[in-house]
């Protein structure tokens, strides 16, 4: 990495990111929480 990025760059990067994922949204097909439940089985499997 090129180094540390400044608070208003992560403020940047993190608005940027926002608004990409408004724009296209995940298409799961489950609600929001099953949707979480999900993730959260497949982030303790690899561990």
């Amino acid at each position: 990495m090129a180094g540390k990025l400044s608070k208003e760059e992560r403020k940047a990067m993190a608005k940027k990111a926002e608004a990409d994922a408004a724009k296209h949204p995940k298409k799961t097909g489950m609600s929001g929480f099953a949707t979480i439940d999900a993730e959260a089985d497949r982030l303790e499997k690899e561990n």
